[in-house]
């Protein structure tokens, strides 16, 4: 069969707090977040491997909060946020630059002195991130860390149906259950699967079917090898 053209549209990931599945994996975190325990010092900080939902929960807790949102990378001055935030989110902090290291530390000073919280994103702890300014690697090693663990079954079939609705695709419950059989137990396989099963449905004009996920699974692993 004659490849058909295929192209790389945007997806559009829905982040409402709906869509946030809630399971054994993620049960602390999700409570920690959005329930009435208080926060040590006003911030904690989410720890997981990529994909395992931390800017999800972020975003739920954005839209119960206010909250401000700002990537690390992206913070080039204090500028960069509201004079007026007293509720803060900096996502990826285990990739903030020696240049930001002072920006965050005037952040969480001014939202310490003023009552207000802090939420930050990582894949590590803060004892594992690269910070060289000593001020600043103090008050992040005193945060309260809240881990969000790979996913079990039940969130992996969660994680798989919303990543496929996130394309517009519905498979059929037995692909789910095939899937969850068969992949690597993290978010990130789940994103690469379903990512890799569009992209095939597209490209060879098939059905995502049994047969069809046997195919890309086994080209994925070739990959891995």
């Amino acid at each position: 069969m004659t490849n058909q053209l295929s192209f790389d549209l945007a997806v559009n990931v829905s982040l409402g707090a709906d869509d946030f599945f809630v399971s054994t994996a993620n049960q602390d975190a999700y409570s920690m977040v959005t329930g009435s325990i208080e926060w040590p010092s006003g911030k904690l900080v989410l720890v997981g491997s990529s994909g395992a939902g931390k800017s999800h929960l972020a975003r739920v807790w954005q839209g119960l909060s206010g909250a401000f949102l700002v990537s690390a990378a992206d913070l080039q001055n204090e500028e960069t946020v509201p004079p007026t935030t007293t509720a803060l989110i900096i996502e990826d902090m285990d990739e903030l630059s020696q240049d930001a290291e002072e920006i965050v530390f005037h952040f969480h000073n001014r939202l310490a002195q003023s009552s207000g919280r802090l939420l930050m994103t990582a894949r590590q702890a803060p004892s594992r991130w690269p910070i060289l300014l000593p001020d600043l690697a103090s008050r992040m090693q005193a945060t309260t860390i809240v881990r969000m663990s790979d996913p079990d079954d039940r969130l992996l079939s969660a994680i798989l149906t919303k990543l496929f609705a996130d394309r517009q695709l519905s498979p059929a419950p037995e692909i789910i259950s095939m899937l969850v059989a068969r992949i690597e137990r993290s978010f990130g396989a789940a994103a690469d699967v379903v990512a890799a099963l569009d992209s095939a449905a597209l490209a060879e004009g098939r059905e995502i079917n049994r047969p069809l996920v046997r195919d890309v699974l086994d080209k994925l692993a070739d990959r891995a090898r």
